[in-house]
């Protein structure tokens, strides 16, 4: 008698125990499918173009940039302006180790400072110190690191923002507020060939401001279809048609208004080629 309850309590431990196991991987093919049903609903898709935002590049928190010089607001000679920067727990020419390199365009010398003048087309530089050529006057320089396939670090210490003057400055300061709410246009830029061509990066760079559902946005027009991101991460573009293809990007707040300042509305191309 005593055998045959041990064996009958035996097996329905058995049994609880295969229901325990059937409920953990059912809850876990449940929180599988909502990260599938999430990550789709995270991608966007209009005529023919695909969005999707990713977050997944490795992470530098405690990277940083600091531009020596110039200094804020000084005044350097006409001609090739010579840039100097701090960096910490960065490694220029190194590539970034993850799948996005190999999915996108990636640079051969490793990552490198985007510098911004004015908001035009950015330039790479692979060494802490290198001159550039601008125009006698005021300008805006923003700079920031970036991960070889140009991705954008997006955490304070990562970019600097100031004002410089080249040359004879205009005596009127430029109109731009630097405690205001900016985006600045980083990617795509150029000509993209081969594979390169298949899926490629928006990025963008935003100063004293956020993105939410709720909150700012950037109106992103993609040969004139129009997306809403509200999320500060950069995205994947696919279904893009070869030869020339235009992006507009507009700063809006949570009613479509453009936010105020001077670099919030801004139009580029960029080729696509075999």
């Amino acid at each position: 008698m005593k055998k045959a309850l041990w064996l009958l309590s035996a097996a329905v431990l058995g049994l609880s125990a295969c229901d325990t196991t059937r409920q953990q991987a059912d809850t876990a093919s449940a929180t599988a499918e909502q990260v599938r049903t999430t990550a789709a609903a995270a991608t966007m898709e209009k005529n023919g173009i695909r969005l999707t935002p990713f977050t997944d590049s490795p992470k530098y928190p405690s990277a940083g940039l600091r531009l020596k010089t110039p200094t804020a607001n000084s005044t350097v000679p006409s001609g090739a302006v010579p840039f100097s920067y701090d960096l910490t727990n960065f490694q220029l020419t190194k590539m970034t180790g993850h799948q996005h390199g190999e999915e996108m365009a990636n640079s051969a010398q490793g990552q490198h400072i985007h510098n911004i003048v004015d908001n035009e087309p950015y330039t790479a530089h692979y060494t802490p110190s290198f001159t550039k050529p601008i125009a006698d006057g005021q300008h805006v320089v923003l700079s920031f690191l970036s991960r070889s396939y140009h991705e954008s670090l997006k955490h304070r210490t990562a970019y600097d923002l100031r004002v410089i003057n080249v040359g004879n400055a205009p005596a009127t300061p430029l109109n731009i507020d630097l405690a205001g709410k900016h985006m600045f246009y980083s990617r795509p830029k150029g000509e993209y060939t081969g594979k390169d061509a298949q899926k490629v990066m928006l990025d963008f760079y935003l100063v004293n401001t956020t993105l939410g559902p709720d909150d700012n946005k950037v109106r992103a027009t993609i040969n004139g279809t129009e997306f809403m991101l509200d999320q500060w991460a950069p995205y994947m573009m696919e279904g893009l048609p070869m030869g020339q293809n235009t992006v507009k990007l507009e700063l809006v707040d949570a009613s479509g208004n453009l936010v105020p300042g001077p670099y919030n509305s801004v139009t580029r191309t960029f080729t696509l080629a075999q």
